[in-house]
């Protein structure tokens, strides 16, 4: 059943049915209509009273209403099109007036389709249809026919306000006849075309229509009013009876004197009457949107007094301009008027006796008329309180916390300013301020004094808001505060202006910065507009655009004391808003001081300060200002709460806070507040918050470890309640501490501020100061510890000593393994799991049964109920299957839901903005509805809302919406699959065009969109497994197979803009499970979009590498030559993308990629054992590959491949240089930086672990297959297939597990330091005897002084090592040379040229020179090598420190102080990282302190003669002009000094740096 080929007037009720689906209304109403079998003529009659009747919501009726025109209008216009028009009626009429109707544009409220009649239609009915007005032509067209336009009033009788103005295109009441004789009655005439005649014509038309209605009022007695510019019931068809167009004045003088036909027309003895009843013209503005044209409605009011027209009849002649003689001439006859009806008539002949005879009732009638009129009637004063409670608190008897305000006003005087401290109190989120004094003596100077703001000009706060990204937190945690007019005080160019320059010039920022406030306000926010002075036109502009983004007056309240400025005010903003509709929202005439004492009645907290702990055991004010001032943290004060006024609380309030907390939503302030004033029910602690608890007081003892950053981790199953945890112990520590939660989206340096302020603000003594005890919540690890190592450094440029912490960070994240982390770091970490202990059972049990008695059965409980069950699957399961029940698997609420349960299953933390909610459910900038549906849950169904949990986010306040735990979200994906696979689901989510156009949302989105798809699990973020793609790939990979993964993963790409990264994933994906033509496409694809990132080049590689695999361990034993070329050739190409991304990653400043070296060095190597296999190269009889080594070192070629492998030779002969090249490259890489936390780690044996955790024992692995491959013993032996002699003996060393910087160091971590030395001992023999005659190359040279320095460390009476003087001899090679030499050389210098207490007593300039030289060498190839990384990102490694004694002797490796150190891994890294490392006494006796100073801030130590600037370990550290001492250490960026004291400290106070 089509219904979209039928006129609707021909609908039966089926058709309506299918018709009412399309709508996307709810479906119950769907079928409540056609069980009342609504056919299409009824459809086309349906009002909101009926729709209302049968149970429809308000947001419900405008959607069906507004489709149901909006379709009427299109049937319509298409019969106009097809000409099946029946009119015939008025055609001559309609075409000869100045457009026909059927062409006229749409105006005001068209789309809207109310179905009322002129006179009726009510200022909601004005509010776009879609935000913004239509724009009409600047000429005033006719309106349809079924055009509905807003009425308004007419202008009082009498009045001349100038400030009172009629809006273009509205419509007066239709003419009116005779009523009580006082009220007026009225005439119309459009006077279009007399305006543009000339003077003398005008003025008769003029005189005309004015002096023949005041003859028919003065007549009958009553008051009139005739409108020139308004349109007549008779003049033209097209427009409507009474819409106001207006008429150009171009002189006023003529109206005035047009008047003078007073005396030609009435009779001598009359015309003094005449002139006295018929008052002068006045002149009306009409305002238009769309015109800058000045037009005007031109009123006579008729006044017949009693007194002044008794016993007269008053006749009169007409004028009339002749167009023959071009002279106005009167009419023959006298003619005597009336007011019959509407209209002015000449009294008929045979009844114009008995008109005269009655004058005298007439007379009588007009004397009872003026009696009864002075008797004014005592105006009802408003309840303005109680209007004001209403319209500000949407409706609350007390001042909603949650609802924020746009605050919009101008000039405030200096007596007003004592009376807006209610200002103080309310939640503002910006303020629009057109007063351009404000910053001196305004609204601004006394806010300020209370509040921490920010203030920008308008266009600056433009820049400020337009971003596609998520508005910045700051917005919402200060007070902005726009000078919409420049600022008087201003030193800069913003100064005030007129307001024609400021609608030139400034409106623009303001209509898109209004259009940007509605989509980033939270849920309930007002806009209120504080009129203190005279209103201007840019004030009204402000309201307008308002207006129109707010979609009607919901959400716009109108204060103001004068009456003047607000009749001003109402006049102007009538061109959007009716003056009644305005009137209904505003409170007029209430004494500004009242005002503020109604609202400050209402506040539901009191006016008493917040107090902070200090440390002398009291406790200091905060005031609301210092704590906006640090706006990252949210303070928990010692009395928090306690400021709530409960008397304004209701009961069913208190029970929302405790039901939404068991809801799902995170525990807030007030649920611990209630349940500890026993206003609602006790809030369980688990055992493990009593763990946090005794560990956080351990901390606080000491428990032997003095750290000025502390850590309490809560790491958590997500859902099992460790941010309550985390929460309850901050509550509990509230009145000891100084407690805030950090709110991430700010930089760790500011936060950093911000808690040292916390930490300071009003204390005497900050060294004596508590513990600031600090939450932070599901923190990325990179923000965490760049935070951390701020905090320590500001306690150690602070020289601050306590034997507790001075930061305890409360560390609270979600892991699904969170007992795995726990046990790796048991001191300081709780692991908080689904599962309950037997006491906590019981506690669960006994609260759900509390909470069923007090609430039933509530939806809420769920997530309780889950817990007590210990997140049974079947509970669960069942649970949900009954919640779903009912649901209507199609409907959009449910296809909302599966999107949001596939991202809560995948993702964690995800959610889906409000504002994105509501454009999926079709209630966007499309909705028709006066208030902005923010309530989008009323058109959810009942499943769906019991489901969902609204959030607000911590970092921008935008309300968003998840599933309320993440089971729940896994069952319903399963529950709600039917046939659609995972792999659909996902592929119908991203052609969800309206979930991508939210402008705030859409980044957040879209980032967990590549979430989905892209992040892997790790087990060093606390996941359960590491994975290859991201869990969801994974699923369907293994739920439906590799096929689909890769088709959603193609649809992700497309519809994501063709999103590099995730070609990228697809080349991984299909190289995963060897499709190798595929990968090497979506690499090749990946490549195009970023052909020089080295990931994606590294990809490449991997496509290559994982083919060359595959190949080789597929091959046969017999395999043709052509394979074996095929396969090399897949090797070599896999080596030269890897090559080509270690290029890339050189020119990236910002990174360091190291993948390419590892690359090419893991596939050379195992290309090396693919050679060895092949027949040509078989191993000799002493078990050696000796062909393979010829082949490869020398220029030796077997008869059996030469030909065949062709070009290959060449490049494979290049294989060793290549994979010594990037060995190198990775050894030097090692010695520069820190490695992973894990690296000592020997548990792990598969490569791909190895590589992550543990890069130094995977060198010295590849390290040895690469040598094994280039060394032969039988070849040395042959003097004439010999290759180089010093190859080989370099592979020797290679094969000995020397041969580069990082291998020799790894020496040093064997726990077994005997055999160690042996293996030094033997690698030290395979060098030349007598090196300073035999010249050793560069690289072979430094690994020579290397491992003597590393034998020293293990064993110092070796006879294998030389004395330093002959080591500094033979580096100087590195200070002669004139070629460049590797960072390790001048590394070496450092070691081998500190002052030695033995050999250098004497200054040295020469020695001193090659020192200075050799640190600013080492520094410039630093700063090289780190490009534009940050340096927290890349840790400088130091290998050595100087010790005491001389010699080799003196030179200290770091892993000697680490097997000094006692503890676990964990705790020896956290000693170095606070410091305490320094504070352990036989660390102290092995290290020598060195004396140096400070200059500017910076480091400075004496070498052999001048002074050396030093780098130490935290800059902030250094103490400014002080003589000082530290330990001193070795590293590839130089010396850095660690410990730094003052010498003449006489307290000696130790800083830990």
């Amino acid at each position: 059943m089509d219904y979209k080929t039928l006129p609707m007037v021909e609908w039966d009720e089926n058709h309506v049915k299918c018709w009412l689906e399309s709508t996307r209304i709810k479906k119950e109403h769907v079928d409540k209509l056609h069980a009342k079998e609504v056919t299409g003529p009824a459809l086309m009659k349906l009002d909101e009273s009926f729709l209302k009747h049968i149970g429809m919501k308000e947001d419900q009726i405008h959607i069906l209403i507004q489709e149901r025109n909006e379709l009427l209008q299109l049937q319509h216009s298409a019969q106009q099109a097809d000409g099946s028009s029946s009119e015939t009626c008025n055609s001559t009429d309609a075409q000869t007036g100045p457009a026909r109707a059927s062409t006229a544009p749409a105006q005001g409220t068209a789309s809207r389709g109310s179905s009322g009649a002129v006179g009726t239609t009510s200022s909601e009915n004005t509010a776009p249809t879609s935000g913004k007005k239509q724009k009409s032509s600047k000429k005033s067209q006719p309106q349809s026919a079924d055009e509905v336009l807003e009425l308004r009033k007419c202008r009082p009788f009498k009045s001349e306000d100038t400030d009172f103005k009629y809006v273009k295109d509205t419509v007066l009441a239709p003419e009116s006849g005779v009523s009580d004789l006082i009220v007026p009655c009225h005439e119309y005439k459009s006077f279009a075309i007399a305006a543009e005649l000339s003077r003398d014509q005008l003025q008769s038309k003029f005189a005309s229509e004015v002096i023949r209605f005041a003859s028919a009022c003065m007549n009958i007695r009553t008051n009139g009013t005739i409108h020139f510019g308004v349109m007549d019931s008779v003049e033209d068809k097209a427009w409507k009876h009474g819409q106001i167009v207006g008429v150009k004045v171009k002189n006023r003088e003529d109206f005035f004197e047009a008047l003078n036909y007073i005396d030609r027309c009435f009779c001598d003895d009359l015309q003094e009457i005449a002139w006295k009843c018929i008052h002068r013209p006045v002149f009306v503005e009409v305002i238009s949107k769309d015109s800058e044209e000045k037009r005007f409605v031109v009123e006579v009011d008729i006044e017949p007094t009693y007194s002044l027209v008794k016993n007269n009849c008053f006749q009169v002649h007409l004028p009339k301009y002749n167009e023959s003689s071009q002279k106005v001439i009167l009419s023959k006859e006298p003619a005597l008027y009336q007011r019959l009806g509407a209209k002015s008539e000449p009294v008929q002949r045979n009844k114009l006796l008995a008109f005269i005879q009655a004058t005298q009732d007439r007379d009588a009638h007009r004397q009872r008329a003026e009696l009864s009129s002075t008797q004014v009637p005592t105006e009802i004063p408003q309840d303005l309180g109680r209007k004001l409670s209403i319209l500000l608190n949407d409706g609350k008897s007390y001042m909603d916390d949650s609802l924020r305000y746009i605050l919009v006003t101008n000039r405030c005087e200096q007596d007003n300013l004592n009376h807006i401290n209610f200002l103080m109190h309310l939640n503002i989120f910006c303020v629009f301020d057109f007063d351009e004094d404000s910053n001196v003596s305004g609204l601004y100077s006394k806010y300020k004094e209370h509040h921490e703001t920010s203030s920008y000009f308008l266009q600056d706060f433009f820049k400020e808001i337009k971003t596609d990204n998520s508005p910045s937190q700051k917005l919402f945690d200060q007070t902005s505060w726009i000078f919409c007019n420049g600022r008087s005080d201003f030193l800069g160019d913003e100064k005030p202006c007129d307001e024609n320059t400021w609608i030139r010039t400034k409106k623009k920022y303001l209509k898109s910065i209004t259009c940007i406030c509605e989509e980033i306000l939270p849920e309930g926010s007002f806009i209120a507009f504080l009129l203190l002075s005279p209103v201007q036109k840019p004030l009204v502009d402000t309201f307008q655009e308002f207006y129109t983004e707010m979609n009607g007056m919901e959400y716009i309240v109108c204060i103001t004391e004068s009456r003047e400025n607000y009749k001003k005010w109402a006049q102007l903003a009538q061109e959007s808003c009716s003056i009644e509709t305005l009137e209904q929202c505003s409170v007029v005439g209430m004494k500004l001081s009242h005002v503020d004492a109604t609202i400050q009645s209402m506040l539901p907290s009191t006016a008493q300060p917040r107090h902070l702990p200090a440390s002398t055991g009291g406790v200091c004010t905060l005031p609301l200002r210092e704590e906006e001032k640090l706006y990252s943290l949210e303070i928990l004060c010692a009395d928090q709460c306690d400021d709530i006024n409960l008397n304004l609380w209701t009961e069913e309030q208190k029970q929302e806070i405790e039901q939404n907390f068991y809801r799902g939503r995170k525990i807030m302030w007030e649920n611990l507040w209630l349940a500890d004033k026993k206003l609602c029910g006790d809030i369980i602690e688990r055992e493990a918050c009593t763990e946090a608890s005794k560990l956080l007081d351990g901390i606080l003892r000491g428990s032997g470890q003095n750290y000025s950053v502390a850590k309490l981790k809560i790491f958590h199953h997500p859902g099992s309640g460790g941010s309550t945890i985390a929460r309850q112990v901050l509550w509990k520590n509230r009145k000891r501490f100084r407690c805030a939660v950090i709110k991430t989206s700010y930089s760790h340096s500011t936060v950093c501020k911000h808690v040292l302020a916390l930490r300071d603000y009003e204390e005497k003594e900050i060294t004596h100061c508590f513990p600031v005890l600090l939450l932070i919540e599901d923190y990325e690890d990179e923000y965490f510890d760049e935070l951390q190592m701020d905090l320590m450094e500001a306690v150690t440029t602070r020289k601050m000593n306590t034997c507790k912490p001075y930061f305890i960070l409360i560390c609270c994240r979600r892991y699904n393994n969170p007992e795995r982390l726990c046990k790796a770091s048991p001191l300081d970490t709780v692991a908080v799991t689904h599962k309950l202990t037997e006491s906590e059972k019981n506690l669960f049990n006994n609260k759900l049964e509390k909470l069923q008695q007090k609430y039933g059965e509530a939806e809420f409980i769920l997530t309780l109920a889950d817990c007590v069950r210990r997140f049974n699957k079947t509970y669960v399961s069942d649970t949900v299957e009954h919640m779903l029940q009912g649901i209507d698997p199609s409907s959009r609420d449910t296809c909302l839901m599966r999107y949001v349960a596939l991202l809560n299953c995948y993702v964690p933390n995800s959610y889906i903005h409000c504002h994105t909610v509501r454009l999926f459910l079709g209630l966007g900038a499309y909705t028709e509805s006066k208030a902005r549906a923010y309530d989008f849950k009323h058109h959810l169904s009942e499943q769906v809302r019991m489901i969902f949990i609204e959030l607000r986010e911590s970092t921008t306040y935008i309300s968003s919406v998840r599933i309320i735990h993440c089971l729940v979200a896994k069952e319903i994906l399963y529950q709600l699959s039917g046939n659609q696979s995972l792999s659909q689901l996902a592929t119908t989510l991203l052609q969800e065009k309206a979930l991508f156009e939210n402008r705030f949302g859409r980044e957040e989105f879209i980032k967990f969109i590549r979430h989905l798809f892209i992040r892997r699990d790790k087990r060093s973020r606390g996941d359960n497994t590491d994975t290859l793609f991201s869990p969801f790939i994974e699923h369907v990979c293994e739920a439906e197979d590799c096929e689909k993964a890769i088709a959603v993963l193609q649809a992700a790409y497309e519809l994501l803009g063709k999103d590099p990264f995730f070609a990228q994933q697809l080349a991984r994906l299909n190289y995963s499970n060897e499709r190798f033509e595929d990968a090497k496409y979506w690499a090749k694809v990946a490549k195009s979009h970023l052909p020089n990132d080295s990931y994606i080049l590294d990809t490449e590689g991997q496509v290559y590498r994982k083919l060359f695999n595959f190949t080789v361990d597929k091959m046969a034993e017999e395999d043709s030559p052509e394979k074996i070329t095929e396969t090399i050739l897949i090797a070599l190409k896999a080596m030269k993308c890897f090559r080509a991304a270690q290029q890339a990653a050189k020119e990236e400043r910002e990174s360091m990629n190291n993948a390419g070296y590892y690359g090419e060095v893991e596939v050379g190597c195992r290309l090396l054992r693919f050679l060895s296999t092949l027949p040509v190269f078989a191993k000799s009889p002493e078990g050696e590959y000796t062909e393979l080594v010829k082949y490869l070192t020398t220029d030796y070629i077997p008869e059996d491949i030469r030909r065949t492998w062709g070009t290959l030779h060449s490049r494979l002969k290049g294989l060793r240089q290549n994979l010594y090249n990037a060995l190198e490259w990775i050894s030097e890489e090692l010695s520069y930086f820190q490695t992973e936390k894990n690296q000592e780690k020997d548990d792990e044996n598969d490569d791909k672990e190895e590589l992550i955790h543990n890069p130094r024992k995977w060198l010295r692995r590849q390290s040895a297959v690469y040598a094994k491959f280039f060394f032969s013993e039988s070849l040395i032996a042959d003097s004439k297939n010999c290759p180089d002699t010093q190859l080989m003996r370099r592979m020797t060393i290679y094969g000995s597990g020397g041969g580069n910087v990082t291998n020799i160091l790894s020496f040093l971590t064997d726990k077994k330091e005997n055999r160690s030395a042996e293996k030094l001992e033997k690698i030290l023999r395979l060098y030349p005897e007598n090196p300073l005659r035999n010249r050793l190359e560069d690289n072979d040279l430094i690994n020579f002084i290397l491992s003597h320095i590393t034998l020293a460390c293990l064993a110092p009476g070796s006879a294998k090592l030389l004395p330093l003087p002959t080591l500094r001899e033979l580096s100087l090679k590195f200070v002669r040379g004139k070629r460049p030499f590797p960072a390790s050389a001048f590394f070496l210098l450092t070691l081998l040229y500190w002052p030695d207490e033995a050999l250098d007593k004497e200054p040295n300039p020469e020695k001193d020179e090659i020192l200075t030289s050799a640190l600013q060498t080492l520094k410039r190839l630093y700063d090289i090598k780190m490009k534009d990384v940050p340096t927290r990102k890349k840790r400088i490694y130091t290998p050595f420190f100087l010790g005491k004694g001389y010699g080799l002797s003196k030179i200290v490796h770091k892993n000697k102080i680490d097997k000094l150190m006692v503890g676990s891994l964990e705790e020896r890294r956290m000693k170095w990282l606070h410091g305490t490392v320094w504070n352990i006494s036989i660390i102290r006796d092995n290290l020598k302190r060195v004396s140096g100073w400070t200059k500017d801030r910076n480091l400075f130590i004496r070498g052999h003669v001048k002074e050396l600037r030093i780098l130490p370990l935290h800059h902030e550290s250094v103490p400014a002009g002080n003589e000082c001492d530290f330990y001193l250490g070795f590293s590839f960026n130089g010396l850095v000094a660690f410990n730094i004291e003052v010498e003449n400290d006489p307290a000696m106070r130790r800083i830990s740096s």
